[in-house]
């Protein structure tokens, strides 16, 4: 089941399993309590309508109940996932299995990175710190949220009248458990007329409707009737999506140069069954139908012998992050004059009373997904290609708050406020230098090494690079940081040099130095634009695409490092220290 929104993925999603508990509900029963009931529904991303999702169990007569049915969802960090949760009463005459349509008792709303980063449950304060609302909530309700209880630290909550609405988020990476096995076969069918057969096995996995999808393919072993294939490794949700009793079905084929393989036969097993062979080999027949049916005497078509299975677990990066790794966002925005004049509506910065600039919607896609990660919410932004007031000064690292001491924003609507502060009164002009924002966000990186603190810069642009060579000797030296870097291009220009920089086909390379890591992500904002003007779903796109890569980049610095993820905090954690800022 995916999360409502959620693009289709070839790689599994972190789960996220949510189970609910209320306290303090409002009785509208008359001679009993009620009977609550929570339903979550999930917001598309398309259209922004709320969907149901999934509904717990009817617990009768109770104020305070502990649903036991959970909700499991798909997690992903690129992008927003809003969920809502509203608690009913549900009486005798309400059909469970139509659509809601009374009020509800109270709602919450929040999103589902919010659990990831608060694994322990929430301790509920006593019911003499409730407060209801001063009038009851409207009758015709449509989602809205009605008055803020400060109950569950970092968790946005609304309710209705005396409630305490609590979530115990546990998360967990299908991709965590990755299974290595061997097998070896005996006696197995000869195809070929002259010589033996050429056997390879095919694995397929089992699927609720009954069909099967393939999930692995071995290698093909030329000429032999008593094949032993080569170790692999497979992840085991893959393998059986999370059901350890999943049928796995095991096709062996004589491989034929023309495409026509031969089927020799075929076993199942499970992935519970497999893991056994971590004490003792296992033996499967391998068995043709056919065959069978057509010989009396038919025995089977040889053995399959798993010789070893184990499972190692890989850390993800939903362990760093709920081992309280933050990630330092900061910001730097291009003010160079190709932008054209800030109040012009030609111009790529224009400040339109109706809409938000292509810099703003990348600026607020990207870091109102990222600052959840970033427990103090102070952000660093800097413009450059700039003429700084009085004096004219040409800049290309200055602070948008106009403080060289402190370049640090209070969330992404005071980056925001400070970048439009800033084009009242600064003069657009040039030239277009990524290397020293870059060079200052790898000094703060490079004095962090134990993994706590990982710096994402945001590099919004619209033009040419005119520093190709010192960027790329930044790049290369950065690489080797807890480091990674978004830049973002705006406008009609054709932007050939971010796509060297971005390092996917052929590594960033400096002086014969090549980078260490991919730490550079580019995508041009034109691509994500919402043919029908909605804003929303242009930001929530650009967001998914250029964050995608962040998770990956975090684990490849943490490996080559040898760092593992701290535990989890205990559930009243100390605040943690403020992060070196750039």
């Amino acid at each position: 089941m995916s999360l409502s929104g959620a693009s289709e993925r070839s790689v599994p999603a972190t789960k996220i399993e949510i189970t609910v508990s209320c306290r303090n509900l409002l009785d509208l029963d008359t001679f009993s309590k009620s009977d609550p009931m929570v339903v979550l529904y999930t917001q598309s991303r398309a259209s922004q309508e709320w969907r149901e999702f999934g509904r717990t169990e009817v617990i009768d007569n109770t104020l305070n109940p502990d649903f036991v049915r959970k909700f499991v969802l798909d997690y992903f960090f690129e992008e927003k996932q809003n969920l809502r949760f509203d608690v009913y009463n549900v009486d005798s005459k309400t059909n469970i299995s139509k659509p809601v349509s009374e009020r509800p008792l109270a709602g919450l709303d929040t999103q589902a990175a919010l659990p990831v980063l608060n694994d322990p449950p929430w301790i509920p304060p006593t019911p003499s710190t409730l407060t209801p609302p001063s009038s009851p909530p409207s009758l015709a309700r449509t989602h809205s949220p009605g008055p803020p209880l400060l109950l569950l630290p970092q968790f946005p909550t609304y309710a209705s009248y005396s409630l305490l609405l609590f979530l115990l988020g546990r998360c967990w990476d299908p991709q965590k458990d990755i299974a290595t096995m061997q097998l070896c076969a005996n006696k197995l069918d000869k195809k070929d007329f002259f010589g033996k057969s050429d056997p390879f096995l095919v694995f397929y996995r089992s699927n609720e409707d009954g069909t099967f999808t393939i999930c692995h393919k071995t290698e093909v072993v030329k000429n032999t009737l008593n094949p032993v294939w080569q170790p692999f490794s497979i992840p085991v949700r893959a393998l059986c999506n999370g059901d350890y009793d999943r049928t796995v079905k095991i096709d062996v084929y004589d491989w034929d140069r023309d495409g026509s393989h031969d089927f020799i036969g075929e076993f199942t097993t499970s992935y519970r069954e497999l893991s056994k062979a971590q004490n003792q080999f296992t033996v499967y027949e391998v068995l043709n139908p056919r065959k069978k049916c057509k010989k009396k005497k038919y025995v089977n078509s040889g053995t399959v012998t798993l010789l070893s299975f184990s499972v190692d677990s890989e850390f993800t990066f939903v362990d760093y992050i709920k081992g309280g790794t933050q990630l330092n966002f900061t910001v730097a925005i291009d003010f160079t004059a190709s932008n054209g004049n800030p109040l012009q509506p030609t111009s790529l910065h224009y400040m339109s009373p109706y809409q938000l600039s292509a810099y703003a919607m990348a600026l607020k896609a990207v870091g109102e997904i990222i600052q959840d990660y970033d427990s103090d919410k102070l952000f660093p932004a800097y413009g450059f290609g700039a003429k700084l007031p009085p004096e004219g000064r040409i800049s290309h690292q200055f602070p948008l708050n106009n403080n060289d001491e402190d370049p640090n924003c209070a969330g992404i609507e005071g980056v925001l406020e400070s970048y439009f502060q800033s084009l009242r009164t600064v003069q657009l002009y040039g030239p277009t230098y990524f290397a020293p924002v870059i060079n200052q966000v790898a000094r703060a990186a490079a004095k962090i090494s134990d993994g706590s603190q990982y710096y994402v810069l945001l590099i919004i642009t619209d033009g040419v690079i005119s520093d190709m060579t010192q960027t790329k000797e930044a790049i290369v030296s950065a690489s080797s940081l807890p480091m990674s870097i978004i830049i973002v291009g705006v406008g009609p220009a054709m932007f050939e040099a971010m796509e060297e920089l971005d390092g996917d086909d052929v590594r960033v390379s400096s002086r014969g130095r090549y980078a260490e890591r991919d730490i550079v992500q580019f995508v041009p904002f034109r691509d994500y634009v919402d043919r029908s003007g909605n804003q929303v779903l242009s930001m929530a796109r650009l967001a998914k695409d250029v964050l995608a890569e962040i998770p990956e980049q975090l684990l490849s610095y943490m490996r080559t490092r040898d760092i593992q993820p701290r535990p989890p905090p205990p559930a009243n954690p100390s605040p943690t220290s403020a992060p070196e800022q750039p």
